[in-house]
Formats: structure tokens, C-alpha cells, sequence
């Protein structure tokens, strides 16, 4: 066994970005969403930029997938589906409301995170580890975003 570089990663590493891509794409799809259904046109702003963060950070990914000779995903989630079925409901529900979808954006942006925080601890060493750490720092500043404007406006309520 030798040692893996990024041009030749192990299975377990290779299964650890796949699943990133994944989480990418549903956070890309869950966002982009959420901007169309949020009445709030600087929140829709903050949410279109934060999708095409997690479209790059997907097609990195995908990259690395790629160059280790594997099919890289391209689609996002069932379960991720489902969550933008419901933000579609509370969307509908609260006509709009900036909270209820922004606290519905920020779960979504948990799931990521910690997707990431996993990851980052199954993988430790891996030559991915640098990527994964920026790539966590992108999505962490997102989050952290998210969870603040939820803030907000729990706050003008």
C-alpha cells in the first residue's frame, strides 16, 4: 500500500468526495430555491451566491473524482428533494416570510457542514485534506451567514 496522493486516492477517500459532491449539488439546489420563494430580494442575493459556491465546490470535487479514474456524481439526493418539497410548503405557508425560509436554508446549511466536519475526521491525513479544509472554510463562512440573517430577522419579529 502506498501513499495516496491526489491523483491516487483510496476508495474510502474517493466515497468521502462523492458524498460531498452530493451535499454540494442538494445545498446548490436548496439555495437556488430558496431565493425564488423568499420576498426578501437582498436575502434571494445572499442565496444565489452561496448555490454557485457549493456549484464550485461540487465541480472541484468532481475533478479529483475524475483524475482517480471515477465517475464523479451529478445529481443531489432524495432526501435533499424532500427538504425543498418542505421549504415549497413553509414558503407557501408563511408567503414568503424571510425567517421561516432562512431558518429552513440554515438546517439545509447544518447538513452540509457537518457532512464536511465527517469527512474531515474519517479522512484525516488523506491528500485530500487540504481541499477538504478550504472547502469547510467556504462552506462554514456560508453557513455562518445563513444562521446570522436567520438571526436577524428572528430578531425583527
Amino acid at each position: 500500500m502506498g501513499l495516496e496522493t491526489k491523483l491516487d486516492l483510496n476508495e474510502e477517500t474517493i466515497d468521502h468526495l462523492q458524498d460531498l459532491i452530493c451535499a454540494n449539488i442538494d445545498a446548490h439546489e436548496g439555495l437556488k430555491e430558496s431565493a425564488e420563494k423568499i420576498s426578501d430580494s437582498s436575502v434571494a442575493s445572499t442565496f444565489r451566491e452561496i448555490a454557485q459556491e457549493r456549484t464550485q465546490l461540487a465541480k472541484e470535487l468532481q475533478i479529483y473524482c475524475e483524475w482517480n479514474g471515477e465517475q464523479a456524481r451529478k445529481g443531489g439526493s432524495a432526501s435533499a428533494a424532500v427538504h425543498r418539497a418542505w421549504i415549497d410548503i413553509r414558503s407557501m405557508l408563511s408567503n414568503g416570510d424571510p425567517y421561516s425560509i432562512l431558518a429552513e436554508a440554515e438546517r439545509g446549511e447544518d447538513h452540509i457542514k457537518h457532512a464536511y466536519e465527517d469527512a474531515l475526521k474519517a479522512s484525516a491525513g488523506s491528500a485530500m485534506t487540504d481541499v477538504l479544509q478550504a472547502q469547510y472554510r467556504i462552506v462554514k463562512a456560508g453557513h455562518d451567514r445563513i444562521r446570522n440573517l436567520r438571526d436577524q430577522f428572528k430578531a425583527q419579529e
